[in-house]
Formats: C-alpha cells, sequence, structure tokens
C-alpha cells in the first residue's frame, strides 16, 4: 500500500459543455449545474466522490478564468492555490501538465488521478476500490493507467481501448485508442472482445507523468523550472508565467497527444457504473427509460404517443409532447430546441454556430 498522503486528485472543469446546449451555456456549462435536479451539481458531486478517496487538501480542479467565480462559490472550501484557471481554453494535455507541476512544487512523491467533473458514477464503493488500485499501481509502476469498462452497447459518443499484453491480473499493456469511431465500427469493436470504453479517468506518479509531457509538448514549464531553479516556488509567480506562456501550448487532448504517443500506458479493467454525459445522445442511452422509452429529465410532461424522446424543460413549464419519436426536447432561458436524437452531437455544434453567427453571444 502507497502513503495515502501522496494520493492527489485533478477535476477538469474548464469546458464549455456546448454539446448539451442550451441546457448547458458557455456562461454557465454542464458542469456548474444541478442538471438532473439532485441538488448537487455535477462538479460537486465529483468532488464528494473524490474527497472519500484522497485527503480533501490533495484536490485541485483545473478551469478556465471565465468560471473562477463559479468554482468558488459551488466549492468555498477549496484552497486559492489548488484552483488552476486558464486564460484560454486549450485541450486536456496543457491543463494536466500544469497541474502536475504544481502538485509536485508540493510533494514530489505524488501519484495523481486526473477526472473529468460531467461523469455519472454508479457503485461507489466499487468505483474507489479501482481508484485505490490504480494509486498502488502507479506508484510503483513508471505508467500511466486509465480506467477501462467492458461496453454494454456500441456507443459511437464513446472512446475505445484495446487491450494488450496482461501486466498483471485485471491490468494490461494499451495496443490502442480509439477515439468516438462509427457506429459500424463500435459494433466491431463491441463484439470482438478486446476493446473497453475509454473513461477518461487516469492515474500516474507525477514524476512519470511530467517526463511523458516533456517529450511531446513544448518546454513551457522546464523553462520556467530553469528561471527559478533554486528558489522557493511561489504559486502565484507560476500563474503568472503561465498567464503569459499558456497560449503557446497547442490545443490538444491528454488522449491524443500523450496516451495513443506513449507507450507506458496500461489499462485496468473496472466495473462500476458508469456514463459520460457529454451529449444528449449519451444522456439518453445512459439514463432510466420511462413510459414509451422516453427519458425525461427533472420535467414535468405528458406524453402521448410519443416516443425514444430526451426531454429537459424549466421547472415553470409543463410540456404536452404527443406523436414525436427519436426526438431532443431541451428548452432553457431565450432557447427552444427540438432535433433529431441520432447524430445528435455534430448537429448541435452546426447549430450553435449558427446561430452565434446570426443571433450573437446571448444565445450561446
Amino acid at each position: 500500500m502507497n502513503n495515502t498522503n501522496n494520493n492527489y486528485c485533478v477535476i477538469l472543469a474548464g469546458g464549455k459543455g456546448r454539446r448539451l446546449w442550451p441546457c448547458s451555456r458557455e456562461s454557465k456549462p454542464k458542469q456548474f449545474i444541478d442538471f438532473f435536479g439532485s441538488g448537487r451539481t455535477q462538479l460537486q458531486q465529483t468532488y464528494d466522490r473524490f474527497k472519500e478517496i484522497v485527503p480533501v487538501e490533495n484536490i485541485y480542479v483545473n478551469t478556465n478564468d471565465a468560471y473562477i467565480d463559479l468554482v468558488l462559490e459551488q466549492l468555498p472550501d477549496l484552497a486559492s492555490d489548488h484552483l488552476l484557471a486558464e486564460p484560454i481554453h486549450r485541450g486536456t494535455a496543457p491543463s494536466v501538465a500544469w497541474c502536475a507541476h504544481r502538485i509536485i512544487a508540493h510533494n514530489p512523491d505524488a501519484n495523481i488521478v486526473i477526472a473529468p467533473s460531467d461523469q455519472t458514477i454508479i457503485g461507489e464503493e466499487a468505483f474507489a476500490e479501482c481508484i485505490s488500485r490504480g494509486f498502488d499501481f502507479v506508484a510503483n509502476n513508471r505508467f500511466m493507467l486509465t480506467l477501462g469498462l467492458k461496453p454494454t452497447r456500441p456507443e459511437p459518443g464513446y472512446g475505445y481501448i484495446q487491450m494488450g499484453d496482461k501486466v498483471e491480473d485485471g491490468l494490461y499493456k494499451v495496443q490502442s485508442f480509439t477515439e468516438k469511431p462509427e457506429r459500424d465500427f463500435a459494433k466491431i469493436f463491441v463484439d470482438s472482445g478486446e476493446f473497453y470504453w475509454n473513461t477518461g479517468i487516469f492515474l500516474a506518479n507525477a514524476k512519470c507523468m511530467l517526463h511523458c509531457f516533456e517529450q511531446l509538448l513544448p518546454p513551457v514549464l522546464r523553462q520556467y523550472d530553469e528561471m527559478h531553479a533554486g528558489e522557493e516556488f511561489d504559486y502565484e509567480e507560476e500563474n503568472r508565467y503561465i498567464h503569459e506562456n499558456f497560449p503557446s501550448y497547442p490545443n490538444i487532448s491528454i488522449d491524443y497527444g500523450i496516451l495513443e504517443k506513449s507507450e507506458q500506458v496500461c489499462m485496468m479493467k473496472c466495473n462500476f457504473g458508469w456514463a459520460d454525459l457529454g451529449t444528449w445522445h449519451s444522456i439518453y442511452e445512459a439514463m432510466h427509460k420511462g413510459e414509451g422509452d422516453n427519458v425525461v429529465i427533472d420535467s414535468e410532461v405528458m406524453l402521448d404517443d410519443a416516443h425514444n424522446n430526451v426531454i429537459k424543460l424549466p421547472k415553470d413549464r409543463i410540456a404536452v409532447i404527443s406523436g414525436l419519436d427519436g426526438f431532443i426536447v431541451a428548452e432553457e432561458k431565450n432557447v427552444l430546441l427540438i432535433c433529431r436524437k441520432e447524430d445528435s452531437s455534430s448537429n448541435i455544434r452546426r447549430l450553435v454556430n449558427e446561430i452565434q453567427m446570426k443571433k450573437g453571444e446571448e444565445f450561446i
């Protein structure tokens, strides 16, 4: 068992959340919304989950400057040096590199779990056991470790991990990553038994993580360390430097920028319940189906010959939906969206861009 005081968590909470428009807006994305009426936002639920696994003082949050106030409002106990806010939107690779740099300055022996802020986990005990075992593995092995789940359906909206050689019981070298395949390929992956869903949650020892990043990202943080060699670490100085130099990083994800290119990556087969709530279609697939196989999210609805829809409306609305099959019906503030559920992710991205150009930012 590794020293649990060496275990850290980084919650990624900087995304714009446009794929769940109009309920998720750029001014208040999905991670800051109580989307399902549970009383806690997605960010708060993620924070609650990990404070049962790592010391609460070892939890960090990465976000964008635009969301600083939202993070502090929803997580008032978060220390100022545990909030890393970026000046512009970049992919998750630069975000994780900065977080690892900040954490390793506090604890060179740190083991870090990186987790998105917009996922649903079912089976908290099984999840905690996987994270604990993952910490033990990365504390003793120079590998990055990603968590995989056996697919229950050919979901084109998820990433997939192909298992390679066995490392130990339940752990395998990663042979390949595939991000959001076409549905036909997703079915082939599921039928083969070799592919697992990529949860987007991964762990690594901080030194191993930074070493991998140094091989594949611009030397922004190495230049900072060279400039301040021998000095006591000052997170405010690091923050100022990052705000000046963060645009030098490419807009690239941790999966594509690091994990797919490194040979030091393993996968753990996990058995907790999980759903990535990034798109309307994935919400429909993951949620409990009610009358007519409809998913009604915290809304008051009367259904008449309506099937296979996902519906989310404001509290002061009553929807009467008749004769509709396979649609998204979502309303928030000044926008009502009604569109087909299939392939909704790319369609909504196109619609958001058109609305932004024609009507302006207030609708986005």
